[in-house]
């Protein structure tokens, strides 16, 4: 499924979330070049679609054909620009802090052709508080991808004040194009749509846990055979990463002066023992022989 005026995808950060996004919008078809500052994990991404890849032809869930034809699609460079330069669409996926984000878009803005749409893939900073940095703030949006990319089908599209009909019109078919299913968020809301409810959830479920209620185990089988949610709000912490919970609820401390917003004590000595899940071998649970 062609979209329009977009052929080249450059995906900005290629960790946690980034390589799975360069990965599946180069299995749909598009040319993709994904970038990171940190050599070791461009190669770990690289590593990456070259075993994934491998692995679904193994399980005949893709032909030979189809892997060589998506491993052609996509490149791995450290170089900004070169990752950039041509790019229709790029969907930054870096660290959750607005400072940063701010200066990659700078330099994108700069580096991009005129027509280029900027996209953060952002779990909770929305895009007018980026798009004054740029000269196209009506090409600047939030294009939130789920964990993990390649296997959850939402992704949430939030249009800013400052953007145009047009770029979310785009946006929902280049989400199409990659078989996911897209939401369209009218307005922008701190914490978007699936967050603010999983955040509500996840807080009184860390709630219980911080007073000593029940155990983490035990608040997670509430949620999964009461509830009936797929799993339960800490294996979804370690899913997603204890860091990234953490990195959050600073941000929001930071903003808003508001102490509610501390991180748990729990969730801050998880992240300062580097426990942040799945990615490091152990969070709330213990993933080492994994």
């Amino acid at each position: 499924m062609a979209v329009e005026g977009i052929q080249n995808i450059c995906v900005v950060g290629a960790g946690n979330m980034g390589h799975q996004i360069a990965l599946g919008a180069a299995i749909a078809g598009f040319k993709v070049k994904c970038t990171d500052v940190k050599p070791e994990i461009l190669k770990k991404a690289e590593d990456f679609a070259n075993s994934y890849l491998a692995g679904r032809v193994a399980k005949g869930k893709m032909t030979e054909e189809q892997a060589k034809a998506a491993r052609s699609n996509i490149s791995f460079t450290p170089d900004l620009k070169e990752a950039a330069r041509d790019a229709d669409l790029v969907i930054e996926a870096i660290l959750e802090i607005l400072d940063l984000k701010r200066k990659v878009f700078k330099e994108l803005d700069e580096i991009c052709p005129p027509h280029a749409i900027l996209a953060t893939n952002s779990s909770f900073i929305v895009s007018s508080k980026i798009a004054d940095v740029t000269k196209r703030p009506d090409k600047v949006c939030n294009m939130h991808y789920f964990n993990p990319a390649l296997v959850m089908k939402l992704v949430e599209v939030v249009q800013g004040p400052h953007t145009s009909d047009e770029t979310v019109q785009k946006v929902m078919a280049v989400c199409k194009a990659l078989d996911k299913v897209p939401v369209h968020l009218k307005k922008e809301v701190e914490g978007f749509l699936v967050n603010r409810v999983v955040r509500a959830i996840s807080e009184e479920a860390m709630w219980i846990y911080d007073m000593g209620v029940a155990s983490v185990e035990d608040i997670d089988k509430a949620l999964m055979y009461g509830l009936g949610h797929p799993m339960g709000a800490f294996r979804l912490m370690d899913l997603t990463g204890i860091d990234l919970t953490y990195i959050m609820a600073m941000e929001r401390y930071r903003q808003t002066g508001d102490p509610r917003y501390k991180p748990s004590p729990a969730v801050v000595e998880k992240y300062i023992k580097g426990e942040w899940g799945e990615k490091t071998g152990k969070g709330w649970y213990d993933y080492s022989k994994k």
